[in-house]
């Protein structure tokens, strides 16, 4: 918060304490002639506030509204206090006196040219849309691969395959062994013949 209005306010206060003293040495050398040079001053002066306030506006900049305010009243108090050392230096020796007017009047105006523009510039540059980032997906984690297809510490099991029903169709589609017709007589012979408790039956010779 303060190095956003403390950097506003200095700069914008450098900017128009500029302009004002290139107005007046040019009013010194053109004194009729000022019309276009002042329209085109303070159409700068507004350029540079309106677009430094869409910039902040556009980027979301926080406390932004707050911040070009106290910038205003900053640059308005201070870009008084340059002019009148930049016209002492370069144009006609100005006193102390003209810094009484430089801070009521001169200062208000340069506030209103700084906190005007601004405000504009916020409510614009707010309502403008940034482009939205294309971000990549990130690759997925896996692990260290070993080479073997396989992450290390991690050992692959394979999937035990399920029963299908196709499977238990064949196996109950499958034909039962038949018995030879061979072995009909002999066992139907074995269950007619008389046993002996506890003795098994002998053989009955052919």
């Amino acid at each position: 918060m303060l190095g956003a209005w403390l950097t506003r306010g200095l700069v914008m206060a450098v900017v128009h304490a500029a302009a004002m003293t290139l107005l007046a040495k040019w009013s010194v050398f053109h004194p009729t002639d000022q019309t276009v040079i002042t329209s085109v001053t303070l159409a700068v002066l507004v350029g540079v506030a309106a677009l430094w306030g869409a910039v902040d506006g556009w980027l979301g900049k926080p406390d932004r509204g707050r911040a070009w305010f106290i910038a205003s009243l900053v640059a308005g108090v201070v870009s008084g206090i340059l002019y009148v050392i930049g016209r002492a230096v370069f144009v006609d020796q100005t006193g102390t006196a003209e810094l009484g007017a430089a801070l009521t009047g001169g200062a208000a105006f340069s506030a209103l040219l700084v906190m005007v523009p601004a405000g504009l510039g916020l409510f614009v540059g707010s309502r403008v849309r940034r482009p939205a980032a294309e971000e990549e997906p990130e690759p997925e984690d896996h692990g260290p691969d070993d080479g073997s297809g396989s992450q290390s510490g991690q050992l692959e099991l394979p999937e035990a395959e399920p029963a299908t029903s196709a499977t238990s169709a064949t196996s109950a589609a499958a034909p039962r062994p038949k018995p030879s017709p061979v072995s009909r007589p002999a066992a139907a012979r074995a269950r007619k013949r008389p046993t002996v408790a506890g003795r098994s039956p002998s053989p009955r010779p052919r």
